[in-house]
């Protein structure tokens, strides 16, 4: 039997040159999937699904030339790779069944095509269970023949809309997850097989491979039984396989499977395919699409290898660089991991002593602006002074703008609160109302600026634990936990004295000394002509303007003091010190 083109002198209906090319992409990328490296990498792949009772295992059939498990309900209840291996050298039929379970791997030998359906439903029941459930474990059925074309394929359970029988109740979403976890990937081709006898906008296996790939590079509809097609309907039909209905970029074949009455008929899989080509010859509709090349089980297997071909050698450059950076990455954590601790208790003991010691000399590096900077680009102490750095900014521009808005904000006092004082005596309560104001909007800021610092300690400190304990889980948790706590319990002393700096700083008051030699200085600024103008504002909201711009500088000047009383982030090393020596 030839299922994948009419001339003898084509061998799967390619050329002997392109023949060459198939075979070793195909076995390099199941050679790969066999090493279970798809558990980490994305390798390309035709999945094909379809609705329940779509003709979808009847297409594998025919491709495969073997009977695979038929029915109705839930059919295949697992993911099922079919490896199709085209032989030239003899005739002999060979075929291998293997499933892992409980990380064992079991295999079957089929010396008879008779064999395969029983086989694969033995290994559903053993991963899925008796019943209708399903599982996400794959089985791989090869099968090496002169009849079949070189192709690998996944089948995965037809979509069931409603529970029916034994069925979990949620059996449409987990069949649907299941399809949703091959197609979803960029490297996967959908293969959705469609009865051609109904409106193909309302099957769930079309519009889940459009959820995934909007623009149908990677999908390719299949219609199936054009035999039950409606009369009249079968320019719709024609129309769809054009690509003229719901476009896709792969487009649509069509083709005709044996149906139930064939296989009682006993039409075996040979006599199939003459019926099939015979079929769409006489039929005056579908004549033209056989012509076209888009109708029959041989054509489709040849497009199908074709488009396997191409997919592979488009997708290899990226697969080969998810492997490059996988490599790396697993590199790196074995690395991490070291060469395990000692067997002999007493250098157990020394380990423990010096994988302690070298995290505290690590923490110490912190402490003191040396730690390594081979991991990170930017020391803590950098990280932290330029956070201090944009609050000094934050001080001074809030001192530069309030001359602008104080103006402002005092004339609306003046006109609003006035009493039966003369203009340009200053009314201390309107005074200290608008200082407390400006104070309070300083305290927002000051919070973010603890909790910044104290995450990029905690940051910091986090990395060295993982970097010194990732592969001793105990000492993990046993470093993390305390650490953890501390940096929290800091942090609250931290947040209680900023609340309680602040709500000092509402009671307005400053030394003599300071305050008259800052409203010397603003008053000095503004004769100058660099303050406030004097011509344009009463004599009340001016000398109120003085008073303000001086006493909020002073308040500014002294939280910029308390900033350099930090003596360069010394709060940042004694977190550190004090964690160093408890340990």
């Amino acid at each position: 039997m030839s299922q994948c083109g009419s001339s003898k002198g084509k061998s799967s209906g390619l050329n002997q040159h392109y023949e060459e090319k198939v075979r070793p992409c195909i076995d390099l990328v199941d050679s790969l999937r066999s090493l279970g490296v798809e558990k980490d990498l994305n390798l390309p792949a035709i999945a094909v699904i379809g609705d329940q009772s779509s003709g979808k295992s009847s297409v594998l059939e025919a491709l495969s030339g073997v009977a695979l498990p038929r029915g109705t309900g839930i059919v295949t209840r697992c993911p099922l790779e079919l490896k199709l291996k085209k032989i030239t050298k003899d005739n002999n039929w060979r075929g291998v069944l293997s499933y892992k379970k409980l990380k064992e791997e079991k295999e079957k030998i089929l010396k008879d095509p008779a064999e395969i359906e029983n086989a694969v439903l033995h290994a559903q029941t053993v991963l899925a269970g008796k019943g209708e459930g399903i599982s996400h474990d794959m089985i791989t059925l090869e099968i090496q023949s002169s009849d079949v074309p070189d192709l690998t394929l996944i089948d995965l359970p037809g979509i069931a809309r409603v529970a029916t029988g034994n069925q979990p109740l949620d059996i449409e979403e987990q069949i649907k997850d299941l399809i949703e976890k091959f197609i979803k990937r960029q490297e996967t081709i959908s293969l959705v097989v469609v009865p051609a006898n109904i409106d193909i906008a309302t099957t769930e296996a079309l519009r889940m491979a459009s959820k995934v790939d909007p623009t149908g590079q990677r999908t390719l509809g299949i219609l199936t039984k054009p035999d039950l097609v409606d009369k009249g309907m079968e320019e719709m039909v024609v129309r769809t396989v054009n690509n003229q209905v719901i476009q896709l970029k792969k487009g649509y074949m069509i083709v005709k499977c044996r149906g139930q009455q064939d296989i009682n008929d006993k039409l075996n899989l040979v006599q199939a395919l003459e019926k099939e080509k015979e079929f769409f010859k006489g039929n005056s509709h579908f004549r033209a699409l056989l012509e076209d090349g888009k109708a029959t089980i041989p054509l489709l297997a040849e497009r199908l290898t074709k488009e396997l071909v191409e997919h592979i050698a488009k997708t290899l450059p990226q697969v080969q660089k998810q492997l490059e950076m996988k490599l790396e990455k697993t590199s790196k954590d074995l690395k991490m991991l070291g060469d395990g601790v000692p067997l002999d208790e007493n250098e157990k003991t020394n380990f423990l002593i010096m994988k302690i010691r070298q995290f505290n000399d690590a923490l110490e590096g912190v402490k003191r602006a040396e730690e390594d900077l081979r991991n990170s680009d930017t020391r803590v102490f950098s990280k932290i002074r330029w956070e201090f750095g944009r609050w000094k900014l934050a001080l001074d521009s809030k001192a530069i703008k309030t001359e602008e808005i104080l103006r402002d904000e005092v004339q609306e006092y003046v006109r609003t609160r006035r009493g039966k004082e003369l203009p340009g005596f200053v009314s201390y309560r309107t005074f200290e109302t608008i200082v407390k104001k400006h104070t309070e909007e300083l305290e927002e800021p000051a919070l973010k600026l603890l909790k910044d610092v104290k995450e990029l300690v905690h940051t910091c400190v986090d990395h060295i634990v993982n970097s010194h304990f990732s592969a001793f889980s105990h000492l993990l948790r046993a470093a993390k936990d305390p650490i953890e706590d501390f940096l929290e319990e800091q942090f609250q002393i931290a947040e209680e004295k900023i609340h309680s700096q602040f709500k000092m700083e509402k009671m307005v008051y400053s030394q003599d000394e300071l305050y008259s030699s800052q409203l010397d200085t603003v008053k000095q600024k503004s004769s100058t002509g660099f303050g406030l103008k004097a011509s344009f504002v009463s004599a009340d909201v001016r000398e109120m303007s003085y008073h303000l711009t001086s006493y909020l500088k002073v308040f500014c000047m002294y939280l910029k003091e308390l900033k350099d009383r930090l003596d360069r982030l010394k709060s940042a090393g004694k977190i550190l010190s004090k964690f160093v020596h408890s340990a």
